[in-house]
């Protein structure tokens, strides 16, 4: 059996549904997982050495590392809500669209059977 368009679109529409839905819940997988920060403490020498610098070094890459995990939770968090709106959206869009369709199933006939059923009247 052929799909016409519109069935063709609800299909397609329920699919993009599920698939979002599962989007989401890995977005949400991502903006749970623990972000593993380390930090270096300072020795507490006074005199400057090649190991304090290295510290101080080792410090900003995972002070960078955890700013850069924030962000990326962040973004994981924005898309997971941009969507879910568009899944809202597309299911009052597939809600409209399965009435259509349930709409021109319950009209019974075309031209020539309204045509009928006016001349027996």
């Amino acid at each position: 059996m052929s799909l016409n368009g519109d069935e063709k679109s609800i299909e397609l529409r329920r699919k993009l549904i599920s698939a979002g839905e599962i989007a989401v819940e890995e977005l949400i997988q991502v903006a749970e997982h623990k972000i593993n920060f380390v930090t270096v403490k300072p020795t507490g020498r006074s005199k400057k050495s090649e190991s304090d610098e290295s510290e101080a070094e080792s410090f900003a890459v995972a002070a960078d590392k955890l700013k850069t995990a924030a962000q990326a939770k962040k973004l994981a968090i924005m898309d997971a809500f941009e969507i879910l709106n568009k899944i809202q959206s597309e299911r009052e869009i597939l809600k409209s669209l399965e009435s259509k369709v349930g709409e021109k199933a319950s009209s019974t006939g075309g031209f020539a059977e309204k045509r009928a059923r006016e001349s027996r009247s």
